[in-house]
């Protein structure tokens, strides 16, 4: 059993409580007994990330930087709240501590309520700009949220037109404060199979509402299981810029299971199937010149079951193999 306190809620845990499954799977990766190294030395530029809540890790930002110093781990989630709360000198021995292991900072969850109601809207946006400035001060400069595929009852466009204004706007405050932010599809076919109306599910539309945002500080996450979702190719990574992908998500997929039946809460960690070609989906990456975080983010059951060092250290040693896969 996990035995830290709760941290604040991410980005990628409220996708979880969306379309979480409770079953157990196969972890499909051997344990690390001992710290994980670096993996690819100089053939890559991307940074193994740990985010704790991806991997039902709970640990508060003094831990969660503990942990990924601990197993290898070359960027940490950053928690806004917290960092908010630290006095100058406070926060300059939280860096240099990160500095000391050489870790830098992954991509810092999205506060801004654009999903929902005007009134949820406005409040957030509000206090947007505080939260940049705690970011910006303690030097995260990426900062991520997902896209819904549909909507209970918005057309497309109208979906559209909301998501450009409240993002354009949101954006607008993070480039005020050196942020960028990661825009993230989720292309799980079976997330669409219902009657609501369905919105953006792929790269090249993701890549559209970005135009359409219109600030130079958006870009796309990319997630090989959404990639590999939406049928998209190494061709379709290879036409990207790194200044255009601001995180990257790595994970594989249950063998055995039809693609179009696959569920967005019941994921492997990279490697552990195959059945995601996680090879080409890397190597396109580092011949792009991706230099950002890199996480994984299984939605596991039997891995959030492990207590946190043997969580991160499960998913440190797959991060690290498939990584090691680089030409």
């Amino acid at each position: 059993m996990k035995t830290h306190p709760s941290v604040p809620v991410t980005p990628g845990l409220s996708r979880r409580q969306w379309l979480r499954a409770s079953c157990a799977l196969s972890l499909g990766a051997a344990w690390l007994a001992g710290q994980a190294s670096p993996a690819g030395g100089s053939r890559r530029k991307m940074r193994i990330a740990l985010t704790p809540g991806s991997i039902g890790v709970r640990a508060n930002q003094v831990e969660a930087i503990q942990l990924a110093a601990k197993h290898g781990f070359e960027a940490v989630e950053p928690y806004a709240g917290y960092l908010a709360g630290l006095a100058d000198d406070a926060l300059k021995a939280l860096r240099d501590d990160m500095a000391k292991h050489q870790l830098t900072w992954a991509a810092a969850g999205f506060p801004l309520q654009f999903r929902g109601d005007d009134a949820a809207y406005q409040a957030s946006l509000k206090e947007l700009p505080k939260t940049a400035a705690a970011l910006q001060r303690a030097g995260v400069e990426r900062m991520g949220t997902w896209l819904s595929p549909t909507h209970a009852s918005l057309s497309r466009q109208e979906n559209w037109e909301r998501h450009v204004k409240r993002l354009r706007e949101g954006a607008r405050l993070l480039g005020e404060h050196g942020l960028r932010l990661g825009l993230e599809y989720v292309g799980t076919r079976s997330a669409r199979a219902s009657n609501r109306k369905t919105f953006i599910y792929n790269l090249k539309d993701t890549q559209a509402l970005i135009r359409d945002i219109g600030q130079p500080n958006v870009g796309v996450i990319l997630d090989s299981w959404h990639w590999w979702q939406a049928g998209e190719t190494v061709e379709d990574v290879l036409a990207l810029k790194n200044a255009g992908v601001v995180s990257v998500d790595l994970n594989d997929a249950p063998a055995g299971v039809a693609i179009d039946q696959q569920q967005d809460g019941r994921r492997e960690l990279p490697l552990a199937t195959g059945v995601i070609p996680v090879k080409g989906f890397l190597n396109a990456l580092r011949q792009i010149g991706y230099d950002g975080p890199v996480r994984a983010e299984p939605f596991n059951q039997a891995l959030n079951d492990l207590d946190n060092d043997a969580a991160c250290a499960t998913v440190a040693a797959a991060m690290k193999k498939a990584l090691d896969l680089l030409d």
